[in-house]
């Protein structure tokens, strides 16, 4: 039964919709017992760059504010949690853990969703075929779960690489090789399944599978209604029981990544 999900954004990122408040409504309709907030992370770049995806710094006060609220209002009914989803871009990263320093940031998930940094690099999610590409996007997702600031890699099969079959196993298999080095859970993202996107990609589990790697769900909601999924969730599960993935409760990201000062 789908009872949890860390993986949920707010409008704050620009491409979401609904207030916060109504993500909560739909979790306790469907009997959820976990809810995570993890809004795109407020990233401060250089020369007026301005990342229109993501939350602005100066909304992260309203952000945890409103939370906040939203956790005691419905105390005894659901448990509410409030962290990130962040790209790990090694040229900003400290200064990002400094912004969010200050606010109670309950959790990290890791989604890359650019290699390097989104202006400088390319994004994660459309075709390629270039080897060097892939050999980054596994070079940078393993770097950034050896911070040990990361709970959990979300939709870690984003990379819509199209090259060589041998070298896409090798790759991902290391890739999920440090996963499971680093206690890193592997999330099944079900917005993927239910938008029929490129990912879920079954190779990636196949290796996910025979590696022995931990996997979770989440709803990667951008919609209230979005924030229960079961008939993704149950599609889900059927893979993990085909690759015979360990899958976890989502709760259990919360035993590793950021911890709030």
């Amino acid at each position: 039964m789908f009872t949890q999900s860390f993986h949920n954004h707010t409008w704050r990122c620009n491409h979401a919709t609904g207030t916060e408040r109504e993500y909560v409504e739909n979790a306790v309709a469907h009997d959820m017992t976990m809810l995570g907030f993890s809004d795109h992370a407020p990233y401060v770049f250089e020369n007026g760059y301005y990342s229109g995806f993501r939350m602005k710094p100066d909304q992260i006060k309203g952000y945890f504010e409103t939370i906040g609220a939203l956790k005691e209002e419905y105390k005894g009914k659901i448990q509410i949690f409030a962290g990130f989803e962040a790209e790990y871009y090694p040229k900003f990263f400290g200064e990002f853990l400094k912004l969010i320093d200050d606010y109670p940031c309950e959790y990290l998930l890791l989604g890359q969703h650019f290699l390097y940094n989104e202006m400088e690099g390319r994004d994660s999610f459309n075709a390629f075929t270039e080897d060097k590409y892939l050999i980054q996007y596994v070079d940078q997702v393993s770097e950034a779960m050896s911070t040990g600031k990361f709970c959990c890699v979300a939709h870690p099969d984003v990379i819509h690489y199209e090259g060589s079959p041998a070298l896409y196993e090798k790759e991902i298999t290391r890739l999920c090789e440090n996963a499971k080095k680093y206690s890193v859970p592997l999330e099944i993202n079900l917005l993927g399944i239910r938008t029929h996107r490129h990912y879920p990609n079954m190779k990636f589990w196949e290796i996910a599978g025979q590696v022995g790697n931990t996997v979770v769900c989440g709803s990667d909601a951008h919609a209230a209604k979005d924030v229960w999924d079961g008939a993704s969730f149950g599609l889900a599960m059927e893979m993990a029981r085909k690759y015979r993935l360990k899958w976890t409760a989502a709760c259990s990201i919360l035993k590793g990544g950021h911890s709030p000062k």
